[in-house]
C-alpha cells in the first residue's frame, strides 16, 4: 500500500506539473494572439504610457494604431494603454525589458539609470531654443548612439516626444530673478542633475512624484514646482499656483522605446514600415504638444487667472552653467554629442518666448 501511495502520488504531481506547462504555454500564447469574432488570428501588439487618452502622446499613439492597422490590420491589433493602466512608468520600462509589452513611453530620468549617455539631455540650458531643440533631437548624428545605447537591456529609442520647456510656477511671488527662488521649496524631478540645478540657484530642492505635486503646493509642503504648460490645466495646478515664469531652463524629451524581442521577431519586409509608423507617431504628438500648449496657456490665463511673467534668462543660465562642465568632466564621452549641440545652438537664436513646442 505505502508503494501505491508513492506511486500514485509521483502520478499525481506529474499530471499537475503538466497541467501548468500547458497552462503556461497557453496563457503565453494568448499574451501574444487575439482570436478576433471572425476568426481571424491576430498578433496583439501592446502600447502603454502614463499619461490621459486626450494627451499629445495618445494622439500619437492613436496615429501609430491607424498605420500600422492600415497596412497589416489582417495581422496585427494594436492596443493602447493610457494613464498608466498597466503600471507605473518604471513598471512599464520594466513590462518593456521582458517583451510583456511591446512599446512604452519612458521619461529620459529613468533612462538615465539604463545608460548614463541619456543624463546630458537633463542639462539646464543646453539647448539655446526650441528651434535648437528640435533640430539636435531628429539629428541621428547626435541621437542614435545614445538610443541605441540600451539594446543589452532589451530595448531602445525609437522616436523622441516633445515635453515643451520646463518653467518655474509658485503660488505667490512670480520668478522674476535668480534671487527669487531663495529659500523656496521647488518640486523637482528625482534626479540628481535637477537637485544639483536647484541648489545653484539658490532654491530648496524637492524631489517627489508628479502626482504628488499639486497636494503638496496646496498644503505648503512646497511653494511649487517646474514643469511645462500642460502642467497647469491638464493636472491642475493652475488651481493652485497663479504665477508661471518662462525660465525656460530645460527642454527635456521623452522616449519612446520599444522591446527589442518585438523588433527582432519583425519580418524584414516590415521593418521599414513601422519605422515609418514610429516617425509618424513621432510628427503627430509634435503637432498635438503645440495645440495643446496654445489650449494650456489659454485656460490657465482666463479661466484659471495664472499670471505669465517672462524674466531675463541670462543670469538663472549663468547660475547653472557649471553644471555642463561638472559632467562633461564626468563622462568625457558626452564631449563629442555636446559639440554637435552646441551647433545646433549656433544656428538658433533662443527669440521663442510662447508657445514653446515650436
Amino acid at each position: 500500500m505505502a508503494n501505491y501511495a508513492k506511486k500514485a502520488n509521483k502520478g499525481l504531481l506529474a499530471l499537475f506539473a503538466i497541467i501548468i506547462l500547458i497552462a503556461g504555454g497557453l496563457f503565453l500564447f494568448s499574451r501574444q494572439r487575439n482570436v478576433t469574432a471572425s476568426g481571424a488570428d491576430k498578433q496583439i501588439i501592446r502600447l502603454a504610457h502614463n499619461q490621459s487618452s486626450d494627451h499629445p502622446t495618445h494622439i500619437g499613439m492613436l496615429a501609430f494604431e491607424e498605420f500600422i492597422e492600415s497596412k497589416y490590420g489582417d495581422k496585427y491589433d494594436v492596443q493602447i494603454y493610457p494613464s498608466e493602466l498597466l503600471g507605473t512608468q518604471t513598471n512599464l520600462v520594466q513590462l518593456t525589458q521582458t517583451g510583456a509589452i511591446e512599446v512604452t513611453v519612458a521619461s529620459n530620468s529613468i533612462l538615465e539609470t539604463f545608460n548614463t549617455d541619456f543624463q546630458i539631455f537633463n542639462l539646464p540650458y543646453l539647448f539655446e531654443s526650441p528651434e535648437a531643440y528640435h533640430a539636435a533631437m531628429d539629428d541621428p548624428e547626435i541621437v542614435a548612439s545614445i538610443f541605441n545605447g540600451t539594446i543589452e537591456s532589451g530595448f531602445v529609442t525609437k522616436a523622441w516626444l516633445d515635453a515643451g520647456t520646463r518653467n518655474f510656477y509658485v503660488k505667490d511671488t512670480p520668478i522674476d530673478e535668480v534671487s527669487d527662488l531663495a529659500g523656496k521649496k521647488i518640486r523637482v524631478q528625482q534626479s540628481p542633475t535637477n537637485v544639483s540645478m536647484m541648489n545653484l540657484l539658490g532654491g530648496s530642492a524637492t524631489p517627489m512624484g508628479f502626482g504628488d505635486v499639486y497636494t503638496a503646493i496646496q498644503s505648503g509642503v512646497i511653494d511649487g514646482a517646474e514643469n511645462n504648460e500642460l502642467a497647469l490645466t491638464e493636472n491642475g495646478h493652475g488651481d493652485v499656483v497663479k504665477n508661471y515664469s518662462y525660465t525656460m531652463h530645460q527642454m527635456i524629451p521623452d522616449e519612446v522605446i520599444v522591446s527589442t524581442r518585438f523588433l527582432e521577431a519583425l519580418p524584414e519586409s516590415e521593418q521599414a514600415t513601422f519605422d515609418e509608423a514610429f516617425k509618424i507617431m513621432e510628427e503627430t504628438q509634435h503637432q498635438a504638444w503645440e495645440e495643446k500648449v496654445a489650449e494650456a496657456r489659454d485656460r490657465a490665463e482666463n479661466d484659471m487667472n495664472v499670471v505669465f511673467n517672462y524674466p531675463d534668462i541670462e543670469p538663472f543660465k549663468e547660475a547653472v552653467l557649471p553644471l555642463h562642465d561638472a559632467m562633461l568632466e564626468a563622462y568625457p564621452e558626452l564631449q563629442d554629442t555636446y559639440n554637435k549641440i552646441q551647433e545646433k545652438n549656433e544656428n538658433y537664436t533662443n527669440n521663442t518666448r510662447e508657445g514653446d513646442a515650436s
